[in-house]
This record gives structure tokens, C-alpha cells and sequence, in this order.
């Protein structure tokens, strides 16, 4: 029912909020790193203090990825709303609980055929 999604956009909405300010927050943090990595030699690579700049870049690179990849499960999930299917499982068809919306708005599939995938 529309009433049912309605009821289910806020946590999608938070999800996508979110997202959206990790990508923003880890993009200047990379934007930060680079003019680190600039300044910096090579010899001065490493802080002795914490971790390389490298696998400092590493790192914060794998959260972007993964942040951008939540916002485009959040975009997904905002289309299934607008067509309609959200809340129904992309594999089976079946009513996605409303307890899994809860917990993961940008859920595609029932807990059974998401276990298969």
C-alpha cells in the first residue's frame, strides 16, 4: 500500500542522506590526502606515527567505493518506490518484511533468496 511506503521512505531517505555525506566527507579526506602525497617526498612517505599515506589512500578509497555503492542501492531503491515495487522481492516476488525494510531500506530481495545471492 502507498501508506505502507510512505511509512518506510524515512529510513530510505536517512540511507541515502547518509551516503550521500560519507561520500562527501571521505571525498575531501582523499582531496586532503593528495595534497599530502603532493608535498610530501617519497622517503617522507611514512609517518612513523601512524599508517603510509598509501595504505592510507587505500583505505579511504575502499570507503568511498563502498559509499558509493550504498547511495546507488538508495537511487535503486528510490526507483522500485516510484514504479511501485519496492517492498517486493526482485527474485521471487514475494513481500520483502517490513522488519527487513526496517533494518536495510534498500533491500532487494527476501531474506531467503537475498541468502542465495
Amino acid at each position: 500500500s502507498d501508506a505502507g511506503v510512505t511509512d518506510r521512505a524515512g529510513p530510505l531517505r536517512r540511507a541515502r542522506a547518509e551516503a550521500e555525506a560519507d561520500i562527501r566527507e571521505l571525498t575531501a579526506a582523499m582531496e586532503s590526502l593528495r595534497r599530502t602525497r603532493e608535498s610530501s617526498s617519497d622517503d617522507d612517505e611514512h609517518d612513523p606515527e601512524g599508517p603510509t599515506l598509501s595504505s592510507e589512500w587505500s583505505r579511504i578509497r575502499g570507503l568511498l567505493t563502498a559509499a558509493e555503492s550504498r547511495l546507488g542501492d538508495a537511487d535503486a531503491a528510490w526507483a522500485r518506490v516510484e514504479d511501485g515495487t519496492y517492498g517486493t522481492c526482485l527474485s521471487c516476488g514475494s513481500a520483502i518484511p517490513p522488519g527487513r525494510l526496517e533494518v536495510r531500506p534498500t533491500a532487494a530481495f527476501c531474506v531467503a533468496c537475498a541468502s542465495l545471492h
